[in-house]
């Protein structure tokens, strides 16, 4: 199985320092829907892994972020694509969870729940450093896109990630790994 792991806020959605709170604050970039779209259709399981302690802040419910993620759902299906899996974490970070990014924990659920072992051909793209280590920590290659925080995140990736990829967001790392993929 070829399996592609998304961070949301930042890679697949505008994000904001005040926190997704609402449907209506949820906008997707306009290429990210038709990017997952186009990995199913050629053949890659897509998945979800996104940090959304807001829920532990008290900031929005769980409630809010299942519409948000029915949204982003439908609009990938109405692009003829699926999402595999769903992950997220609600916990804070001085809570010290297993499954916040950038513990393993997520990926863990998300490799369960797909009955699947992450391998060479599993794929983590964030959009900051957390993400990568996370990915990292399961064996996924890893993949940093410029959007959301990804152009904050630029100077630690060598250290952490040499082979990491850099891609402008996540309709070009698609397109990469899509050319790769054939190649």
């Amino acid at each position: 199985m070829k399996l592609v792991i998304l961070d949301r806020d930042g890679v697949i959605n505008r994000d904001s320092e005040a926190y997704i709170k609402s449907l209506g604050e949820w906008h997707p970039y306009p290429d990210s829907i038709r990017a997952i779209a186009r990995l199913h259709q050629k053949g890659w399981k897509v998945a979800i892994a996104t940090n959304q302690s807001g829920i532990g802040r008290g900031y929005y419910t769980l409630d809010t972020l299942e519409a948000i993620h029915d949204r982003l759902i439908d609009l990938v299906e109405q692009a003829g694509g699926e999402i595999s899996a769903i992950a997220y974490c609600p916990h804070r970070p001085e809570e010290a969870c297993e499954c916040r990014k950038p513990k393993p924990g997520m990926l863990l659920d998300i490799q369960k729940s797909l009955n699947f072992k992450v391998c060479d051909e599993c794929w983590m793209v964030g959009d900051s450093l957390r993400d990568i280590q996370a990915g990292l920590a399961v064996g996924c290659r890893t993949a940093l896109v410029e959007t959301g925080n990804g152009i904050d995140s630029l100077d630690g990736l060598p250290q952490l990630a040499p082979e990491a990829w850099v891609c402008r967001d996540l309709a070009s790392f698609v397109e990469q790994l899509l050319h790769n993929d054939h190649n």
